[in-house]
């Protein structure tokens, strides 16, 4: 069952994932703004975003290639060196990239 592609469907399928995003992005800030942030509701917080990370490192550096680990590698490197989450994050992109391109 499948829906011919056609500039009308596509911008269709773009506007109704604008309007998922928008819907979740404004819906967590009302359900945020309704809820007091005690000292439980801020570790969770910070626990949920710690969890995010690793769940989303750990698969990359088990079956990425060795572009993507050496990119880890140099972005947890300039983060802990520099503290600069910009410039680690290009420093890994910038390893993964330059490791692929002489590999």
């Amino acid at each position: 069952m499948g829906v011919p592609l056609t500039p009308a469907t596509a911008l269709l399928a773009i506007v109704i994932m604008a309007l998922v995003t928008f819907t979740t992005r404004i819906g967590g800030s009302i359900i945020m703004s309704r809820i007091p942030i005690g000292p439980k509701v801020e570790r969770f917080i910070n626990a949920m975003a710690g969890s995010v990370l690793v769940a989303v490192v750990v698969p990359l550096a088990a079956q990425g290639d060795w572009g993507a680990r050496l990119g880890l590698l140099a972005t947890l490197s300039a983060m802990l060196i520099l503290h600069k989450p910009l410039v680690a994050i290009t420093a890994g992109m910038a390893t993964a990239a330059l490791w692929r391109l002489l590999s």
